[in-house]
């Protein structure tokens, strides 16, 4: 029997919201734009979440955001491609 696959996966927690970063996301360069839009006084600043999927954020000075990082089993669809988002609305 051979031991499951697993992989990294970030959370960003901004203010009551949390999101899952899709893989390949450079963390490092997200935590610099933020720190960059918060020091201009605030913009909205773009990530790929699990699914593929674009959100943009508006951070500002008031804005709390935490990363955590943690093993999970490894999903083969979250491939932190924007241009193939995982199905719809109503996907399983």
């Amino acid at each position: 029997m051979s031991d499951p696959q697993t992989m990294v996966r970030t959370e960003i927690a901004i203010d009551d919201a949390s999101y899952y970063l899709a893989q390949g996301q450079d963390i490092g360069d997200l935590e610099h734009r933020i720190q960059d839009a918060v020091r201009t006084g605030g913009r909205f600043e773009a990530f790929l979440v699990v699914g593929n999927r674009e959100i943009r954020v508006l951070f500002t000075a008031r804005s709390r955001v935490v990363f955590s990082v943690e093993t999970v089993q490894h999903d083969e669809r979250d491939t932190g491609d924007g241009d193939e988002p995982l199905g719809g609305f109503f996907d399983a």
